[in-house]
């Protein structure tokens, strides 16, 4: 009997820590390993996974454009293509849009576009932000862990600390192409912007001749409990990148455009794999699934409840429970990775945010009997002896 486990880590490159998990099938909010276990997902395909696992409508579009058409360059025209990209611009009230294939692609679109149109060079971050592993997307992420074995990185990026619209103020000239964003930082801890401050970079960027590009690469599609997290603020972002679960986890990745941007010349940019029909037929059937189920509502509904029922448990390791939605994160007061560990031990698993964030990206079909199971591993993971962190990232 082949021994998988070993196969995959003989093969693998060595910059993914594994999780000694063997995991073969899904259904919802739910997942299996090998040997039949069952685990609540928390993990969500790290975002990718918002519609839940083995949709029939989103397996039943794939097949039928398979057997129809896989591949078609947006040098031709394409219905499943046009559908999408009119839904997109519909739902996220942008005129334009670029499809690619993910989120770091949808990003640096953004960055050239910015470029482009303004004719200016720098961009301004923030502190705790993460935004791509790909050169100008790293430029952009602010840990210095994903950061420093590749510098130098693309000049001219700069980053202020998040929430503080004195320093982003100082920091955009008129040589500032773009400001980026998160409305919710994710990987950098789950910290959510203020009104003020988000309000206030959007001012900035108006005022000065910026673009402001939101990253929803993680918050959109329905999992802060609106459609996209700018709509919580009413902001009207100049460029928004999404990607993560716009296809249903078929990969996929999309740059909307609004009206500063304006058209663009052509070959500037491109790619090949972008805007395929694959891909477009299963977003179609991924945005009507999310349309029927009321996802942005239950987020809203089942992330209330998720946090109300984190911050009962009695642990003194809980400093705070914070999120949007169903982007939740936990902050103890020590590292998380054992407990990420033990979760898993007990039929959960979840995520981290940095050295001491649980985080819970659970697919937005779940239901309040498992976001109870979660709460009550949680609740006996923190209550455990601190066991050894083999085998879990940080």
């Amino acid at each position: 009997m082949t021994d998988f486990f070993a196969l995959e880590d003989a093969h693998s490159c060595g910059v993914y820590t594994k999780r000694g998990v063997m995991i073969v099938r899904g259904e919802g909010a739910l997942l299996w390993d090998d040997s039949g276990r069952e685990f609540v997902d928390c993990v969500g395909g790290q975002g990718a996974a918002n519609l839940g696992h083995g949709n029939e409508a989103v397996a039943a579009a794939l097949a039928a454009q398979a057997r129809d058409l896989v591949s078609c360059p947006e040098i031709l025209h394409n219905p499943q293509r046009a559908k999408l990209m009119a839904r997109l611009c519909e739902l996220a009230g942008l005129p334009r849009v670029y499809l690619c294939n993910s989120g770091t692609e949808a990003v640096e679109s953004a960055f050239k576009f910015a470029r482009l149109a303004t004719r200016r060079t720098e961009i301004v971050a923030a502190m705790r932000g993460f935004h791509g592993r790909t050169m100008g997307a790293l430029s952009a992420t602010w840990n210095k862990a994903y950061r420093d074995p590749f510098l130098p990185l693309v000049p001219g990026f700069r980053h202020v600390p998040y929430n503080n619209l004195e320093a982003l103020g100082q920091a955009v000239t008129d040589q500032t192409a773009a400001v980026i964003l998160e409305v919710v930082q994710g990987e950098g801890g789950v910290y959510l912007g203020t009104p003020e401050f988000l309000g206030g970079a959007q001012a900035l960027c108006r005022e000065r001749g910026a673009l402001l590009i939101v990253d929803e690469v993680q918050t959109g599609f329905g999992r802060t409990g609106k459609m996209f997290a700018f709509q919580h603020q009413g902001l009207q972002p100049d460029l928004l990148c999404v990607a993560k679960s716009i296809a249903g986890g078929v990969p996929m990745g999309a740059l909307l455009i609004g009206e500063r941007v304006g058209l663009l010349p052509g070959h500037v940019h491109g790619s090949t794999f972008g805007g395929n029909p694959l891909s477009c037929a299963a977003s179609l059937a991924a945005l009507a699934e999310m349309e029927r189920l009321n996802l942005p509502g239950r987020a809203a509904e089942s992330g209330a409840y998720l946090m109300a029922r984190l911050r009962e448990l009695p642990s003194p390791q809980i400093r705070e429970v914070r999120g949007l939605g169903l982007l939740v994160g936990v902050e103890l007061r020590t590292k998380v990775a054992p407990y990420l560990s033990g979760l898993m031990d007990h039929g959960v698993l979840a995520l981290n945010a940095g050295l001491n964030v649980l985080r819970f990206l659970p697919p937005l079909v779940i239901s309040q009997e498992q976001l109870d199971r979660v709460v009550d591993a949680v609740g006996a993971v923190l209550a455990e002896p601190v066991r050894a962190t083999a085998g879990v990232a940080e």
